[in-house]
């Protein structure tokens, strides 16, 4: 156990060093002092500091919450100067690629040291859907961009298909990390609306987003991507909560597009009615879905 302790933190302090190399880059090329960045290089000294203490009395968890809190804050500057530009078509692509490739190592760290019990629970579910949704949304502001670009449509819509999916992939991944909490004798709520939402596996507002976003993104799919051959992508379709169906399936644009896009739209004009949460893009896609269907 101690040489697998070991091997964690290690395997941290490295991405640590990696990512404290990029912030350097980033302030260099910004010229100015950035909030994020700052927050982010400080967190990394942190973990410089305590991975410099006795490896086996380190606590991999706390490591690696440190890491992943930096890479969020690292990667959030860099979305925003993507989104200031509105993804310049000839470097958005590799960019993307690198800031999900930077959003996936915690997650693939923790997959990794999953086979040691006392390990299995480094990152708990809140980072890890913070994760997934930022992956996710990534994805959607790169694909939202992307759909306005008449003739790279044209040329590249397979290329479009596969960062939809993935976005999909990511954003239900992340509607799925918690199960919605069953509601019973045994437990009580004096609010009867917030009750129903966790029932229903909605936990923040970001949930919400989540399930707009991924049915939008299901609405470009069908809509500019419909005439090409169905790909083996499989992805946990459930938007019911977390990992309580482990089952996956090909994805389905229209079928999970509408499966999600009607559930929010439940949400929003059930318990959530006082909120004032806009529906109206959400059924136009629904009646999309109705006349494609037909």
């Amino acid at each position: 156990m101690a040489a697998a302790v070991s091997s964690v933190v290690r395997r941290v302090e490295e991405l640590g060093d990696l990512a404290q190399a990029h912030i350097q880059q980033l302030s260099e090329a910004a010229g100015e002092d950035d909030h994020f960045l700052i927050r982010a290089s400080a967190a990394l000294e942190k973990l410089k500091l305590l991975c410099g203490e006795e490896k086996e009395c380190s606590n991999p968890s706390n490591l690696l919450e440190l890491y992943t809190q930096a890479i969020l804050d690292m990667t959030y500057f860099e979305e925003n100067k993507l989104v200031d530009e509105d993804f310049p078509e000839d470097s958005s692509s590799q960019k993307v690629k690198e800031l999900i490739s930077f959003l996936s190592e915690p997650e693939i760290l923790v997959k990794e040291n999953n086979t040691h019990p006392k390990h299995c629970n480094l990152l708990g579910d809140e980072l890890l859907e913070c994760l997934s949704w930022r992956r996710g949304a990534l994805l959607y502001m790169y694909c939202h961009s992307l759909t306005k670009r008449r003739e790279w449509l044209l040329r590249k819509s397979s290329l479009l298909k596969k960062y939809l999916l993935d976005g999909i992939s990511y954003l239900l991944q992340m509607l799925n990390y918690r199960c919605p909490i069953q509601l019973n004798e045994g437990v009580s709520f004096q609010d009867l609306d917030t009750a129903k939402l966790l029932s229903a596996g909605i936990f923040s507002d970001i949930h919400l987003l989540a399930m707009m976003y991924s049915g939008e993104m299901c609405y470009w799919g069908s809509k500019y991507c419909a005439d090409q051959q169905p790909e083996n992508h499989e992805v946990d379709t459930s938007v019911s909560g977390a990992g309580c169906t482990t089952y996956k399936e090909p994805l389905d644009f229209r079928e999970v597009g509408e499966k999600i896009l009607k559930k929010y739209v439940s949400v929003c004009e059930g318990p959530l009615k006082e909120q004032e949460w806009n529906t109206t893009n959400a059924k136009q896609i629904l009646n999309f879905f109705h006349h494609r269907c037909n």
